[in-house]
């Protein structure tokens, strides 16, 4: 009831947006007279802290899922049964796809040979095998000079069995069960943006029509707007006319060349041509001839769960997905739920995925985790990032990086799960990056050492691209980084330098003694010997602005244990002097190579160490972190009380500097129910020298005019509980 004679509310020219509540709610009015606009703001009935603010106080910090991944191309690993070298197939190369003298072709490498060598990736200190794709493939595409064949995985033609020519379905359950019985995971490469090159298009060209040339038309001839309605019910039903390009099969084979069977219909494909990376064409056009699936229709959006439920029953842990950014958000929105739906019914509550989007920034990438509700993605800010660090640079570029993974928060996810590496299969190997850059010999090899441990000891689940511990450099990225581990039999892997000076030779690599080798399970072992590498929360401490000290926290949340982790980028031995949360606190130092010695914190918690050149030091604390007596009250800064916002809305809130704490977002459309938003541990300061915490949150959905109400709640180490709040409006002012 509004007491009171004000008049007319709100302008004439149609500015006003309709007050929106999800349910009977209590609320405030206010009346401007200057501006003529009505305020409106949620009366707050819960008050001070509540008994549920102490349930709220923990939101789960994004995914459990920790893992220390050994990325492997089969084909390149281990032949362990020669008899399935040519998948089956008799003929020439062109055929079989099988020509192990030539880096474009199967090489022999199989499931077997991969189980055989167990005790070598497990030797790493590996707790997840993550496969490139290994269904049927299209044995050979292209001709002539441009012939190459599917060794890789990505030219899938059967989605329902192993690759003749890396083994069987037994083949595959026979290595889960295998690595099971030692600890380890095993992860698939899978795909859904596409499959082999089968069809080609009436007109004999692949050039891109846009959509503004020739829009979608449904069955009765009318345009529509894909966009519209993305795997929802209404999307129309389709015929060949429906298509800016007239699909074709260029052989009667090819008109059951794929299974399931509903991926031989046409019209399950975008059919526009090739894409040209950019705008519609990114989502819309041929991967380089690939045939790009018409992932908004929800036909495929079904006929790709059924395919990878079938997988998941089979034992498979966890899915990393292929070109995630060339698929629509809607089928990521439903597919991803669907999957961890199916995980939980075969008894697997960890199912992990995570998805390729090759950008390094995090404003992109997180989209895809929060949005596009993917648990991660691969972190190729933190390759980037990486890179400079130990190429000479200054190791901010990761603190710049670390600075942006509160994009990544949210109710189920964070930066925490994001796996990081250090090269891959496309781009190349770190080593022929850091050699591009000058670095050769023993020098390349310390920097290799210093990026692993790095990746190790910093947050993210880290990924050993197969070869790399055993320096292999390659000389580019896709072929010229997809080196055998066996005895090569290609003329230029068999010359290529490793790491270290000397030549690759024509043997087999898998030599346990190894310094990369070495380094790398090192890294591993303390990474599992202390549980805040992997999973604790993350603060800069110093960063210096050229090549130096980069020294962080990494707080046991169970514990309060401040572990430190100090590495040095430059060529000369530096001072680490920095201010921690854990006073009077004798640390122990790890790392390869290092003398044991100990660090001891004084009253104010500084730490001061020389740290040796290109090097990364360990600290183990002897006792927990201080616990702070004083009181402490979080503080939201934004959004300010009756603020109103739109599409990403960012969350602010204050906590003291002096502690450790975690500081949880929660939000609620009036009259409904409070939501998590997700959980920040990793502060930045504010422009008053407090600890800033935060989240992005995406508005975009909810309707104009919607009243939502903001709770933060922050425990401090000490496990003290304090709370504050506001209320803002979607839409724009009116």
């Amino acid at each position: 009831t509004l007491q009171g004679s004000w008049g007319q509310l709100g302008a004439a020219d149609g500015a006003n947006i309709p007050l929106v509540l999800a349910g009977t709610s209590t609320v405030e009015f206010s009346f401007d007279p200057t501006s003529h606009r009505l305020g409106v703001r949620p009366v707050h009935p819960e008050g001070g802290i509540t008994a549920s603010d102490y349930d709220r106080a923990l939101s789960p910090a994004g995914t459990t899922t920790s893992e220390r991944f050994y990325f492997v191309m089969a084909d390149r690993f281990a032949n362990g049964d020669a008899s399935n070298d040519t998948g089956g197939l008799t003929g020439t190369r062109e055929v079989t796809g099988f020509d192990p003298s030539d880096k474009g072709f199967y090489h022999g490498g199989d499931l077997k040979g991969l189980t055989s060598k167990l005790d070598y990736i497990e030797g790493l200190g590996t707790t997840a095998i993550w496969l490139t794709p290994s269904f049927t493939n299209r044995a050979v595409q292209g001709t002539g000079a441009d012939s190459s064949a599917g060794y890789h995985g990505y030219w899938i033609t059967d989605f329902t069995t192993i690759d003749p020519h890396l083994g069987t379905n037994e083949d595959m359950s026979q290595l889960i069960r295998a690595a099971h019985e030692r600890g380890m995971k095993v992860y698939f490469d899978i795909i859904t943006n596409h499959t082999a090159d089968v069809l080609a298009y009436a007109d004999g060209s692949t050039d891109y029509v846009p959509e503004t040339d020739r829009p979608w038309l449904d069955a009765a001839g009318q345009p529509f707007d894909d966009d519209d309605v993305a795997d929802s019910p209404d999307f129309p039903a389709l015929t060949l006319d429906s298509f800016a390009k007239q699909p074709v099969f260029p052989t009667e084979a090819d008109r059951t060349a794929r299974t399931p069977a509903w991926l031989n219909d046409p019209t399950m494909y975008h059919n526009r041509g090739d894409t040209t990376w950019e705008g519609e064409s990114a989502l819309d056009g041929d991967f380089s001839g690939l045939d790009d699936l018409f992932t908004e229709r929800p036909a495929v959006l079904d006929g790709m769960s059924d395919i990878y439920r079938a997988w998941i029953a089979m034992g498979v842990d966890g899915f990393r997905i292929d070109t995630v950014k060339h698929v629509n958000l809607e089928f990521w929105q439903a597919f991803i739920p669907r999957m961890q739906e199916a995980a939980r019914t075969y008894g697997n509550d960890d199912f992990f995925m995570f998805g390729e989007v090759f950008d390094a920034d995090p404003t992109v990438l997180s989209g895809y985790t929060t949005t596009g509700k993917l648990p991660a993605t691969l972190d190729f800010g933190f390759q980037a990032g990486l890179l400079e660090a130990v190429s000479g640079q200054s190791p901010t570029s990761l603190a710049t990086l670390w600075a942006s993974d509160d994009l990544y928060t949210d109710a189920d996810s964070s930066a925490y799960s994001l796996p990081t590496f250090t090269g891959n299969h496309d781009m190349g190997r770190l080593g022929m990056l850091l050699t591009q850059r000058g670095f050769t010999g023993d020098e390349l090899v310390t920097r290799l050492s210093l990026a692993n441990a790095l990746m190790y000891a910093t947050r993210g689940q880290p990924v050993t691209y197969y070869g790399d511990e055993q320096g292999f450099v390659g000389l580019g990225g896709d072929k010229d980084a997809r080196q055998d581990l066996f005895a090569t039999q290609v003329g230029q892997y068999a010359s290529e330098q490793l790491a270290d000076g000397t030549t690759m030779g024509s043997v087999d690599h898998d030599d346990t003694s190894g310094t990369l080798y070495r380094a790398t399970a090192a890294a591993a072992r303390l990474r599992a010997e202390i549980p805040a590498l992997a999973t604790g929360a993350q603060i800069v401490r110093q960063v210096d602005a050229d090549a130096g000290i980069l020294a962080l926290s990494r707080i046991d949340r169970e514990t309060n244990d401040e572990v430190l982790v100090v590495a040095n980028t430059s060529t000369d031995t530096r001072t680490a002097s920095f201010t921690t949360w854990s006073p009077d606190v004798t640390y122990d130092v790890a790392s390869a190579g290092e003398q044991p010695r100990q660090v001891r914190s004084d009253a104010s918690g500084n730490v001061t160490l020389d740290v040796p050149p290109l090097s990364l030091l360990v600290l183990a604390p002897s006792g927990p972190m201080a616990i702070r007596t004083s009181e402490a009250q979080v503080d939201l800064l934004s959004p300010g009380e009756g603020a109103r916002a739109n599409g990403m809305v960012e969350l602010l809130a204050a906590m003291p500097a002096d502690r450790f704490s975690q500081v949880t977002f929660w939000w609620r459309p009036t009259g409904g129910e409070w939501a998590s938003l997700g959980t920040d541990d990793t502060p930045t300061a504010t422009d008053d020298g407090r600890a800033g915490y935060r989240v992005v949150v995406d508005a975009s959905g909810v309707a104009d005019g919607s009243l939502l109400e903001v709770r933060v709640v922050a425990q401090d180490s000490g496990g003290r509980v304090s709370v504050d709040g506001a209320s803002f409006t979607v839409g724009q002012a009116g």
